[in-house]
């Protein structure tokens, strides 16, 4: 079995680190790239899987850093958040389960692996932390069942971060889809799974990585923060 789809969303400006490239090509500290550690992983847990990278901003330099990928390009990426680039991956990419991670997530192939669990069980989960979280983190909450129930920016009551790595099964595929087109242009792919969750009963399982290295890269202090678990 080849494994998942897995697309990484690549297409942002970044303008929260700075940098005049596309922030997924920062060089971290073992002198990789980000989309460099997060290619590697995943070929280590699906080698024969086929990925897919969302691009935009100054695509080429993605584009060939990674020429093994199948490449999806939003025209739309300096004006719409990741919930087009996503709806855009599903609405071109092959049938079936989807792994989708953020082009700035500092990650080992620990992380893929662990929600390859949910793959194969055929579930829709999302990776989290439980942690004290801020006002820039995906927070997120659990149902009585244990399932996610909110998950956003703005979670009144958090009970950690959800770390921007994700999948959605084959059977769910369709309604996500459904509700990251219903979504606003400056949504994050998240408001998706939260309207799905709150008006179909979508069953989003967590999956815990609070032990594993799950960086979301937004600022210098979470690059300092990446680049201190990965060298320590």
């Amino acid at each position: 079995m080849s494994g998942p789809t897995v697309v990484i969303l690549a297409a942002g400006l970044g303008t929260r680190l700075g940098r005049p490239i596309p922030k997924t090509l920062t060089e971290l500290a073992d002198g990789r790239t980000i989309l460099g550690r997060q290619v590697e992983a995943v070929r280590e847990v699906w080698p024969a899987g086929k990925l897919v990278i969302v691009v935009g901003f100054k695509q080429d330099l993605v584009m060939e850093a990674c020429p093994d990928a199948l490449f999806v390009y939003n025209d739309s990426y300096d004006r719409t958040n990741t919930v087009r680039s996503l709806q855009r991956a599903l609405e071109i990419g092959p049938d079936g389960a989807v792994v989708w991670m953020n082009g700035d997530v500092v990650l080992d192939a620990s992380v893929l692996a662990r929600i390859g669990e949910a793959v194969d069980a055929g579930q829709t989960a999302v990776c989290v932390e439980p942690m004290a979280v801020g006002e820039e983190e995906v927070k997120y909450t659990l149902t009585e069942a244990g399932t996610i129930g909110e998950l956003s920016k703005v979670v009144k009551i958090p009970i950690g971060e959800a770390v921007g790595v994700n999948t959605v099964s084959a059977s769910d595929r369709d309604l996500l889809l459904q509700h990251l087109k219903a979504c606003a242009d400056n949504d994050y792919f998240e408001r998706g799974l939260e309207t799905a969750i709150a008006n179909d009963g979508l069953q989003v399982h967590p999956v815990d990585v609070g032990d594993l290295l799950a960086v979301e890269v937004d600022f210098e202090e979470d690059l300092a923060e990446a680049n201190r678990r990965i060298t320590s």
